[in-house]
């Protein structure tokens, strides 16, 4: 367990022997609900029973009293503990469960209790607390200066990964991340932890000491140095790794075997993702924060749980480096030519591995957990045989994964019953022929039917009581029962047991002996069992990083398989990566879209191209609202993401060169929570695109400029296209409906206009959806109106104003330059000086590379331009 500060003494000796006994244990924990071990209940009592009976809707009674006062306590039964368990993890509640570790026989007071494990949002294991296609990470966030570190862990997966960034990335790394709980350092949170609204659990400073943390690291990774790992110079991280492994370690009570590599990300590794980008293409929440119709939903076809969990892996850590995502469109042409329906079928067979042996590791893991490791293990020969023959690196690497060391399935075929039990205290859960002396246990428990029903046909025939009964319950042990009717014949050694309304139960001394001989028998084969069941767990130990890496191949291999299914079903293509910057698509489609299309029947989808390249960096469309202008630019970042994280892409034909990041601004809503108004919140994330997007980056602008005045929005909007295009230089697709930027063109060479097409009948509209050269002719504003159900009155008004706005613009013809160069500013010459002084006082020699990178960086601020 953790070491933490000493706590001052209490004074619990006017309490009763198991009250102080439950104070000692909650004073350790007192901001934790504490489950109490009492026989069949977990009882919480005082503050915890309110809070619970609040929470979980549980009964709250009082029971005795204790210094004077009565014991208010609720209890929830341990059969069902996972259920109350889910629902406080839900809340954001941390639950330390308290065993009773004592001998209840041998006990001279209280039964000895101690926390055995402490299950928080962030460090749960337990299958049923679990989502099955989600990983649950603990985070810890540290900052020193303008530098953020970031340690996490997967309990249940033994993923432990860092980095460190800047307050700009940081709102990426949270939302990439998405901790189910964060450990943070007293009350000063960054704005970026306030936004993603994470369950934020504070810890005391003092656990965050970088020396401590990179000790802690060598010794959860066995190493001498983290160089291997090159995190050797991540000292906020390794602050943030400190906290991290003892909340964790503190947790579980016991040493984190199964997490024995570390995972170094950072952020210029990675395709960027910003938070809005996440949200506003829908990768696996909606806007209304439901888990389908997502890209994920629709790509996920994975047949187990960490097959799940691996490809959003792959979704929200794209990699910039191509070669992994090119390794993977490699084994996909694999499975298409030789089949992948048969390793899918084998898939079928396959327990969460990934799961068990976290929980095989922490010694939490269940016996029928075990015999789903046995039935994987077993079907691994079958699995192989699926895999092509002549297959590229990665699959044959993914291969060699499958073979676990044989002593594994030969342990658990010998150890473990066909059938094992729930639970190891029920018993039933080691197989016949494993253990001699257990055999002998059971075997005097198993005679107990023949030998009643033996006694009982002697006793009948002694006593000529006919209906005499010799039975036995958990409760009352063996007995005779005999009716009021008979009690007459009842013989002088009969013992009374218990009284019943209209019977008689009875022991004797035969019945006695052999009562303590099959009683002892059971509860030492009991006892036997949960032994040999702690020494299997043992023996299973050395073979964890087997276990591991096998988790890992059959989670890929499930993905692989999925994607495969994908462009199969999907007709997708294999995308082209190319050194020169471009994202050319043909006939692309948005995969979501297409995908409810097809499921509802409601027509086929309209594919559309792209080209986009060096000479040709922005597109500015324009057309009617429904028109499909969000849509395609949706399609197009959603191609590049899946071509980025190694699948197929909709689209006939697909070449893509370098990309570094996806920004998005896209939709108009109110951020209430964060005092944000719509137009607040539009201007803020095209702030944050205008800093952060590069010559490599994709952005998709929708609509800017809308939220305020016509002429604010519009000088706006073609400010923010100007600088995208002269200063940022990105690949961009700038949606608008003000005309006037469809002149932008004229001046900007490398953009063009493009709209979505449209024909109009009478009063009718009906939207094509393709896109086509030049700009539009009108936005169609009245007719949406109008298929929106719009009074058809209020419709010709709303036509008849429009015609009168229009004929007003014709008489007054003229043209502003919105797209004139800025007049020179006073600032600028400040901005100058500041640049100047920041340079002369530089000591280049003296920096070392970081300092130089923050250097670099606070110039790029002073200068404006994007970094």
């Amino acid at each position: 367990m953790m070491d933490r500060p000493a706590q001052p003494m209490q004074d619990f000796s006017q309490h009763t022997p198991m009250m102080q006994q439950y104070l000692r244990i909650k004073a350790e924990f007192p901001e934790t609900l504490v489950f109490y071990r009492m026989g069949d209940f977990y009882e919480l009592f005082f503050d915890d029973a309110a809070k619970a009976n609040r929470l979980l809707d549980i009964t709250l009674t009082t029971r005795g009293q204790t210094a004077g006062q009565p014991v208010v306590m609720a209890g929830v039964p341990v059969h069902a503990v996972e259920a109350y368990l889910a629902k406080l993890i839900r809340l954001g509640e941390a639950v330390a469960i308290a065993e009773q570790v004592g001998d209840v026989a041998t006990a001279k007071g209280p039964v000895e209790r101690k926390v055995v494990r402490v299950v928080t949002p962030g460090t749960v294991t337990d299958t049923e607390l679990l989502a099955d296609k989600r990983d649950a990470l603990l985070v810890a966030l540290h900052h020193k200066g303008a530098t953020y570190g970031l340690a996490w862990l997967g309990l249940s997966s033994g993923q432990l990964g860092l980095t460190e960034c800047s307050s700009r990335e940081l709102g990426t790394w949270l939302a990439r991340l998405n901790a189910a709980e964060l450990l943070v350092a007293g009350d000063e949170w960054p704005e970026a932890v306030r936004q993603a609204r994470l369950a934020v659990t504070k810890r005391p400073g003092w656990q965050f000491d970088a020396a401590l943390g990179a000790r802690k690291l060598c010794e959860q990774l066995r190493v001498v140095s983290l160089a291997g790992f090159n995190a050797q110079d991540l000292a906020v991280a390794h602050a943030a790794a400190a906290a991290l492994l003892s909340y964790a370690e503190h947790t579980q009570g016991r040493a984190l075997a199964h997490v024995s590599t570390l995972a170094v990300e950072r952020a210029s590794d990675l395709l960027e993702l910003p938070p809005a980008t996440q949200r506003n293409l829908e990768l696996t929440q909606t806007l209304r924060g439901e888990d389908s119709p997502t890209l994920l939903s629709v790509l996920d076809t994975c047949r187990t749980g960490m097959g799940s969990r691996t490809l959003r892996r792959w979704l929200t850590y794209p990699l910039r480096d191509r070669t992994p995502a090119q390794q993977r469109h490699e084994a996909i042409e694999a499975f298409l030519e030789h089949g992948f329906e048969p390793l899918r079928e084998a898939l079928k067979r396959v327990s969460d591995v990934e799961r068990i042996t976290a929980r095989l590791a922490l010694r939490q893991v269940r016996p029928r957990e075990l015999a789903g490791l046995r039935t994987t293990v077993d079907t691994l020969p079958a699995l192989r045989a699926t895999l092509p023959a002549q297959a590229p690196p990665l699959l044959l690497d993914l291969g060699e994964a499958l073979n676990p060391a044989p002593q594994v399935a030969q342990l658990l075929q010998r150890a473990l019953a066909e059938e094992p039990a729930v639970l190891v205290r029920d018993g039933g859960v080691i197989a016949p022929g494993f253990d001699a002396e257990l055999d002998e246990l059971r075997a005097i428990s198993q005679n107990c039917d023949a030998f009643l029903i033996d006694l009982e046909t002697r006793e009948r025939a002694r006593t000529g009581i006919a209906n005499l009964r010799v039975q036995f319950n958990k409760v009352h042990g063996f007995y005779i029962e005999v009716t009021q009717g008979q009690l007459d014949k009842v013989p002088m050694d009969y013992q009374r047991r218990q009284t019943l309304k209209n019977a008689e139960r009875f022991i004797t001394p035969e019945l006695k002996t052999f009562e303590d001989k099959a009683l002892s028998a059971q509860d030492r084969a009991l006892a036997r069992e949960k032994m040999l069941y702690e020494q299997l767990l043992d023996e299973l130990q050395p073979h964890l990083p087997a276990l591991t890496a096998l988790a890992r191949a059959l989670a890929s291999l499930d993905a692989l398989s999925a994607l495969s299914e994908r462009a199969t079903t999907l007709s997708w293509s294999q995308p082209q990566f190319v050194k020169e910057p471009c994202i050319d698509i043909e006939q692309g489609r948005h995969p979501v879209v297409e995908a409810r299309l097809l499921e509802t029947g409601t027509g086929p989808f309209m594919p559309n191209d792209c080209r986009l390249d060096a000479n040709r960096r922005m597109l500015v469309i324009t057309g009617p609202n429904m028109g499909g202008k969000s849509t395609f630019m949706r399609q197009v970042a959603l191609i590049v993401l899946l071509a980025a994280m190694g699948s197929y892409v909709p689209a006939r034909h697909c070449r893509l060169g370098p990309v570094d990041a996806i920004h998005t601004r896209i939709g108009a809503a109110d951020d209430l929570a964060n005092a944000q108004s719509t137009f607040m919140l539009e201007m803020t994330e095209a702030a944050a695109i205008i800093h952060g997007a590069t010559e490599h980056s994709l952005v998709l602008m929708d609509e800017i400029g809308r939220g305020t005045s016509t002429f604010d929005g519009l000088a706006l909007a073609g400010s923010i296209a100007s600088h995208l295009h002269d200063r940022n230089k990105s690949f961009t697709l700038f949606a608008t409906h003000y005309f006037e930027l469809t002149e932008f063109p004229a001046k900007h060479e490398r953009a063009i206009n493009v709209h979505v097409s449209a024909a109009e009948s009478g009063d009718d509209i009906v939207f094509l959806h393709e896109i086509q050269p030049g700009p539009a002719s009108r936005s169609y504003g009245v007719q949406v109106a109008r298929l929106a159900g719009m009074p058809a009155g209020l419709v010709r008004q709303a036509r008849a104003t429009l015609e009168a706005l229009e004929t007003q613009q014709r008489a007054h013809n003229a043209q502003i330059d919105l797209f004139a160069a800025p007049p020179p500013l006073v600032e600028d010459n400040r901005i100058a000086s500041a640049i100047e002084e920041t340079l002369a006082a530089m000591q280049p020699d003296a920096m070392s590379p970081r300092e130089a990178l923050d250097a670099l960086y606070r110039l790029k601020e002073l200068q404006g331009r994007p970094s």
